[in-house]
């Protein structure tokens, strides 16, 4: 017999319906309007309606049935301990570029689990590859009309997809990105490039093929494989040099020419690493149709660079004095550098040294920010003169923890460096306030942990 879940409340947002209804942490929501709830997916669906029936079944075992009228699809303000509401599915796949598998050993277990769960594409963003997805799934889909789906496709050759994805369903998998063509799904998609293997005339016919799916496929994003040292064993895969990185541009640049007179959008977009790899100028705004994909590194430089830009626009500048750090990836220190200088001409007494970090721990061929560990920024900033605060992205951090991916704490760093360290989020307004010391908490003092949305 089938276990049936409870969905248990962990947090009731300030302000909300929940609030209102004076539901409380602990709670367990047992039904909507008569109907248990299997997961996010049936949760979401069944409380858009106007009018509500929950059964709530309190910590003390008391159960409260409470009806509920309100504007469609409003958000009841429950978050759950179980994010999910259900179990999360692991992949099934043994990818040939999979970045899990190049991990280091001695890591904390969470980093080594594999989700190709469908249901984290519309909560967090994740692609997935569909090769993990039932029948069931597609069908609640379709009837909840959930949007948008994101995919990783890496390939339309059904055979090569089977061979880089090592599973023999991922070809036939595809056949549901149909399914949601045909239901009017909206879904954006991305392609890891691996050198020889999916790019070249493969990726011609990849892009070829996807067109056919828009507009419901709104986007297509191009990354570059990520290879760590740590790949004993696994399949061999060679970087990307500046010279690759510039025919990868030059192609995807025709298609998004081609794409743009015929449909008004440039649809394929090039992930950031490449223009950086290639020493060529991010595009402009324009190119990047709103900014579809900057959850995955499409677009992030272009967008950090606007929001600086506006932001110094509407300052005059000052004569105050200050020394600060940022320290980052090797790929984007370059790109930092020629913003600090930007910010230099408004604020001449501000001292901004922009350091590159070079990954040790995963390999150096890995140079974005994100992936940068303690012990590497500890061992290569010890002993130097960091200014006033050290300034780092949230992406180095697990999600919602003051942790870097070696278990190092950002108070250990701060220690060993003996300097502060902020954490800041990477768009203009706040990077510039952290640079200048405008963040301040209650108390008065510098804040240490601003969220972030980019990937310095």
């Amino acid at each position: 017999m089938k276990k049936n879940k409870e969905h248990v409340i962990s947090r009731i947002e300030p302000g909300s319906i929940a609030e209102e209804l004076e539901l409380a942490p602990g709670d367990v929501l047992v039904s909507v309007n008569g109907q248990s709830i299997e997961d996010i997916f049936d949760y979401h669906y069944l409380i858009n309606e106007e009018y509500l029936e929950i059964l709530i079944r309190k910590s003390d075992g008391e159960e409260w049935e409470l009806e509920i009228e309100k504007e469609y699809e409003d958000d009841l303000g429950i978050v759950f301990e179980n994010g999910l509401m259900d179990e999360y599915r692991s992949c099934r796949n043994k990818c040939m570029f999979c970045f899990i598998d190049q991990l280091p050993k001695g890591m904390r277990e969470t980093l080594y689990f594999k989700d190709d769960d469908s249901r984290l594409s519309f909560l967090q963003g994740n692609y997935v590859t569909l090769t993990n997805m039932s029948d069931e799934d597609v069908e609640r889909i379709i009837r909840y009309h959930l949007s948008p789906i994101n995919i990783s496709f890496h390939t339309m050759n059904r055979d090569l997809r089977c061979r880089m994805l090592n599973n023999r369903f991922a070809g036939d998998a595809l056949d549901k990105v149909e399914q949601f063509y045909k239901a009017g799904i909206t879904m954006n998609g991305q392609i890891v490039l691996c050198k020889g293997i999916n790019d070249g005339d493969e990726l011609e016919h990849s892009i070829e093929a996807l067109t056919k799916y828009l507009p419901h496929l709104q986007s297509l994003s191009v990354v570059p494989v990520g290879l760590t040292d740590h790949r004993e064993g696994l399949y061999l895969l060679e970087p990307f040099t500046r010279e690759d990185a510039l025919q990868v541009l030059k192609q995807l640049h025709a298609w998004q020419d081609r794409l743009y007179e015929k449909y008004g959008t440039h649809f394929v977009h090039a992930g950031d690493e490449w223009y950086l790899l290639a020493e060529k100028e991010i595009p402009e705004e324009e190119s990047y149709d709103g900014y579809l994909q900057l959850e995955n590194g499409v677009g992030m430089v272009r967008l950090l660079r606007e929001e600086l830009k506006n932001e110094l626009n509407c300052r005059t500048g000052d004569s105050r004095s200050r020394s600060i750090t940022i320290a980052t990836g090797t790929l984007a220190a370059p790109m930092l550098e020629k913003e600090a200088e930007e910010i230099r001409k408004k604020y001449p007494n501000v001292e901004l040294k922009i350091l590159p970090i070079q990954n040790d721990f995963f390999g150096r061929r890995i140079t974005v920010a994100g992936l940068l560990t303690g012990r590497d920024l500890k061992n290569q900033l010890a002993g130097r003169d960091l200014g006033e605060a050290l300034l780092l992205t949230e992406h180095m951090m697990k999600s919602g923890e003051r942790v870097f991916l070696d278990d190092m704490t950002v108070e250990e760093l701060s220690r060993a460096l003996q300097v502060p360290i902020i954490i800041v989020e990477s768009d203009g307004k706040a990077l510039l306030e952290a640079i200048l010391g405008e963040i301040e908490t209650e108390t008065g003092k510098q804040n240490t942990l601003i969220k972030d949305q980019s990937n310095l």
